[in-house]
């Protein structure tokens, strides 16, 4: 088996409300670039990337993996991220994996899943992903901490979610942990807590609100201040285990952080670490070292949310409820819409390789939508209400 072509497309999806960051604002969509992996044998698979219109990166690197073997993943990651690693990322590479494995699965005739190990469990259980919204449905922002617990009320009645995570760093970091207390007092003591600044705060801020927030029992604190110094410091100052899905986010980082001690929880983004094959060498290694792993969110669509579901199945240590943006999409780009939330949980798919497939109506629905949107990290740093701001890393 050869590859032969590879397509790419853009798309982007409308949100039910612009999403606040601590950087910007996500500015009512999301947009993914989309490959296609075509063989002799007439079998196409699926990829999907984020961080902006990555089609011309990708058409690129189309010339380096022009007739390999897409089984031959190992000659596939030398051609395509070993010898190019610091001008390009893990992401292109993990879409291709991802879109490789879906051939895989395809000729074979089984999952994805298969190909790595084998699940352990059929659905994966999700976290209400809380963002303070600018243009909420029904109208209005989100200005306290009560609208912040009101919508982790909201996800945990409609979609049986047990655990959330704030997105911090956005409001003064006071009202920010009042949300977490806020949660903790209407869902009781069984629901889960996270909270990530983003490595905005300070070492000091963090340190003082991580002390706060220690009798609500929360699952982890991510990346509470700025690198691998400021996430051991505050490790070391709060009683809450700290995770990252910022340091490390490759595998360059993970021994400094290991010895530096900066961190309990690594966060599994199958586009940071190297695609699903990746994401479980990066287990083997958490695994070694005692460390915990997690399901991290990248405001995927459908493809790799597949990825991310069939790679975390295969996983007996994660425990925790992954992360997701996916409540917020409008729509998504594969045959069937969105993914459905049963209790809480999102059901890995059992078809061949990704056991998805690509909606093509809504494909060019969603290419006209991104023509007229642009590129999306024009306006990711930016935020419309405040057009003076801009960010400021351990300022607070």
């Amino acid at each position: 088996m050869k590859i032969v072509d590879v397509k790419v497309r853009a798309v982007a999806i409308p949100l039910n409300a612009q999403l606040r960051h601590n950087t910007g604002v996500h500015p009512g969509y999301f947009l993914r670039t989309v490959i296609e992996i075509v063989t002799d044998e007439g079998i196409v698979g699926l990829g999907e990337v984020g961080g902006g219109d990555q089609r011309g990166a990708i058409l690129k690197l189309k010339p380096r993996i022009l007739g390999l073997d897409p089984f031959h993943l190992e000659t596939i990651k030398l051609k395509v991220l070993r010898s190019i690693y610091y001008l390009s990322n893990s992401r292109l590479y993990a879409a291709i994996e991802m879109a490789c494995l879906d051939i895989q699965g395809k000729a074979l005739g089984r999952p994805l899943s298969d190909l790595i190990g084998g699940r352990v469990r059929d659905a994966i259980p999700m976290i209400a992903y809380l963002f303070w919204r600018y243009d909420r449905p029904g109208g209005g922002d989100d200005t306290s901490a009560e609208d912040m617990a009101d919508l982790c009320e909201e996800l945990h009645t409609t979609l049986g979610v047990k655990a959330m995570k704030l997105k911090a760093g956005v409001m003064p970091p006071d009202e920010e942990a009042r949300v977490l207390e806020l949660c903790r007092e209407r869902l009781g003591p069984g629901f889960g807590l996270r909270i990530d600044p983003n490595g905005t705060w300070s070492v000091a801020t963090a340190s003082r609100i991580g002390r706060r927030l220690e009798p609500l029992n929360l699952e982890y604190f991510e990346d509470p201040a700025w690198g691998l110094e400021g996430n051991a410091a505050v490790r070391k100052a709060v009683r809450i285990p700290v995770a990252t899905n910022m340091y490390p986010n490759k595998f360059d980082d993970l021994g400094p952080a290991i010895r530096l001690g900066a961190v309990d929880i690594v966060l599994t983004d199958i586009h940071y670490w190297e695609g699903p094959r990746g994401v479980k060498d990066l287990v083997a290694v958490c695994r070694t070292f005692n460390l915990g792993v997690a399901m991290h969110s990248g405001a995927e669509f459908g493809i790799e949310l597949a990825a991310m579901l069939h790679t975390a199945s295969t996983i007996p240590e994660m425990h925790f409820a992954g992360d997701a943006h996916y409540h917020f999409l409008t729509d998504d780009i594969i045959e069937g819409g969105l993914m459905k939330y049963v209790d809480g949980k999102i059901a890995v798919p059992t078809g061949p390789g990704l056991g998805v497939k690509l909606d093509e109506e809504k494909m060019r629905r969603y290419e006209k939508y991104f023509e007229e949107k642009g590129d999306y990290y024009a306006r990711f740093h930016q935020d419309p209400r405040r057009p003076e701001w801009y960010p400021i890393v351990g300022g607070t």
